[in-house]
C-alpha cells in the first residue's frame, strides 16, 4: 500500500524556488517585526556620534590612509537587529555607506524576504575602512578595530545580532571555528552591557560565488524572521 503524502503544492514550488542556483527569495514573508515600536535615545546618539569620531581619530592605521572614506554605518540605529559584515569594498568606500555593491543588493533581497529592509535594522563592518583590493582584513586589522565594533553593538543594543561570513564570526566569537558547523544556531553573547541573541550567516560576497549555499541562508533567514524580539 503506497502512503500519500500531503505536501502543500505552494509550498514545494518555493522550495524548489530556494534550491535553484538563481534563487529568488519570496518577498511576502510574514511581517513579525510591524508592530514593534523602536525609540531612540539622546545619549544612544551622542554615543554613536563619539564613536564615530573616535574612529576618525585612529592614528598611522594604513587601512584610513589609503581610503576614500570611513563606513561607519547603514539603517536605523533605533533597530533591534543588527548586521555586522567584514570590511568595505570599492562601492562602499566610494559611498561611505556599507553594503551598497552587488553583494548589497542581493542583502537587500534577502531581508525583503524577511519583510525587512535598512529602515528596519542596523548595519555595520567589523573594520571601518576598506582594505586594499577588497582583500580580508589582516588579524592585526582586526584586533584594532574589534573594540570599536564591540562599543558600537553596545551603544545600538540590539535584541539579535546577525554575524555575515567568517572574518566577522571569527572576530567576536572565535578563531577555532568553521561557519559551515556555526550558521544556523542561536548563541547568547555579552558585548560590554549587551546582552545579545547572535545567529551566523553567510555573507552575501560569498553567496554570490557559492550560490547552492543560498538555501542555507534561507534556513537561517527564516530563523531571523521567526525569532521573537519582544
Amino acid at each position: 500500500m503506497i502512503k500519500k503524502n500531503n505536501i502543500d503544492p505552494i509550498k514545494l514550488l518555493q522550495y524548489y524556488k530556494l534550491i535553484n542556483h538563481n534563487l529568488i527569495y519570496n518577498n511576502k514573508a510574514i511581517n513579525r517585526y510591524k508592530n514593534v515600536s523602536f525609540e531612540i535615545s539622546a545619549d544612544k546618539i551622542a554615543n554613536l556620534e563619539r564613536l564615530k569620531k573616535s574612529i576618525h581619530g585612529i592614528k598611522n592605521c594604513s587601512l584610513k590612509e589609503n581610503a576614500k572614506n570611513m563606513v561607519f554605518s547603514d539603517g536605523n540605529p533605533k533597530s533591534k537587529i543588527m548586521l555586522i559584515g567584514e570590511a568595505p569594498g570599492a562601492n562602499e568606500d566610494e559611498e561611505g555607506l556599507p553594503f551598497v555593491g552587488r553583494a548589497g543588493a542581493l542583502l537587500d533581497k534577502m531581508l525583503l524576504a524577511i519583510n525587512l529592509d535598512r529602515k528596519k535594522v542596523y548595519i555595520s563592518n567589523i573594520v571601518n575602512y576598506r582594505p586594499p583590493e577588497n582583500r580580508r582584513p589582516t588579524d592585526e586589522e582586526i584586533k584594532r578595530y574589534l573594540p570599536f565594533i564591540t562599543k558600537h553593538i553596545e551603544i545600538i543594543n540590539p535584541k539579535i545580532t546577525v554575524l555575515l561570513g567568517s572574518t566577522a564570526m571569527n572576530a567576536l566569537i572565535g578563531n577555532e571555528v568553521v561557519i559551515s558547523k556555526m550558521r544556523g544556531k542561536w548563541i547568547e553573547k555579552k558585548f560590554g552591557s549587551c546582552n545579545t541573541s547572535v545567529i551566523i550567516t553567510f555573507h552575501p560576497a560569498f553567496l554570490m560565488r557559492q550560490p547552492a549555499q543560498k538555501k542555507m541562508a534561507w534556513i537561517d533567514l527564516k530563523m531571523i524572521r521567526d525569532r521573537k524580539i519582544l
